[in-house]
């Protein structure tokens, strides 16, 4: 049995279906089972990862964990819900982020109330937890974009900082088919012994904005335009809707970075599962809908 937390999510929701398609029995974790929507085959299984006297029932016969952490809003019970999935599970796949550092001397460590931050919480409290465990480490998640969806289907223009930072964006099913390739063994890659691997994963080609923007365009069929604009104005509206400080001036820092020192592209999802990772345009194809 197989635990899939953040299941009604975009990365969560893939890997149930890619788990179910794999043979694997799939429990389902959701605040609200009634409305969760996921694929028969899934036990859905109420429970909150904030609240970890509400997981027994979850994580009872569990022989794994595919973690979709609520980044910063659940840090305060991180270790108690750490401690209750080491009761139960052997191995954990993490879902966290590229950027983190690895615990070295000196290194230093982001700000806690970072994004960053709480992935290196969850990090170090699942590496001294006795799971077996692996951390995938995504780049930018091509669904970010969706962050742009009102703007487009109301204005056709995006308003935003650094046009020209460039990432390698990454399809939410590329980072559950590399989930689901380290627990199941189901993939055709070329890589084994998943135990204490820490997988930087990207898609396969860095786009500007601007490029993703015109991507979109050409997914919906009508042009997208981009508008700059000042790092001041984004902190301004990023406050203004209620982001922490901390993460506000992460954002905007980590965008004016990408300008001269894109992410980088790695081959780790055609080494986990066999096959590329989906090029951004296909992302944008797939999710037209949701910019129209």
């Amino acid at each position: 049995m197989i635990l899939v937390t953040g299941a009604t999510g975009k990365v969560g929701g893939q890997a149930v279906s890619q788990l179910l398609d794999a043979g694997a029995a799939v429990r389902a974790l959701a605040r609200d089972p009634a409305s969760a929507a996921l694929p028969e085959g899934a036990e859905v299984v109420r429970g909150d990862l904030a609240d970890p006297a509400t997981l027994d029932n979850a994580l009872d016969g569990v022989e794994a964990v595919f973690l979709v952490w609520p980044t910063l809003s659940a840090d305060h019970a991180a270790p108690a819900t750490v401690k209750a999935i080491a009761g139960h599970a052997r191995r954990i796949v993490y879902l966290s982020a590229q950027g983190v550092p690895d615990p070295a001397p000196g290194v230093p460590e982001p700000d806690p109330d970072s994004i960053l931050g709480s992935h290196v919480l969850m990090e170090r409290l699942i590496e001294r937890s006795g799971l077996e465990w692996t951390f995938l480490r995504p780049g930018g998640f091509a669904a970010n974009t969706l962050m742009w969806a009102s703007q487009i289907r109301d204005t056709g223009t995006v308003r935003w900082i650094h046009g020209a930072a460039s990432r390698a964006l990454i399809h939410e099913r590329d980072i559950a088919a590399a989930g689901v390739s380290v627990l199941t063994g189901t993939g055709t890659g070329t890589v084994t012994g998943h135990a204490g691997a820490r997988y930087v994963l990207s898609g396969p080609e860095p786009l500007t904005q601007i490029e993703q923007v015109t991507a979109i365009g050409e997914a919906i069929g009508r042009p997208v335009r981009w508008e700059e604009l000042s790092p001041e104005v984004a902190r301004r509206g990023l406050l203004d809707q209620g982001w922490p400080p901390a993460v506000a001036e992460e954002m905007v820092d980590a965008y004016a970075q990408m300008v001269t020192s894109p992410e980088p592209v790695t081959s780790t999802v055609r080494e986990l599962t066999g096959r590329p990772a989906t090029p951004f345009r296909q992302w944008a194809a797939d999710h037209a809908d949701d910019f129209r």
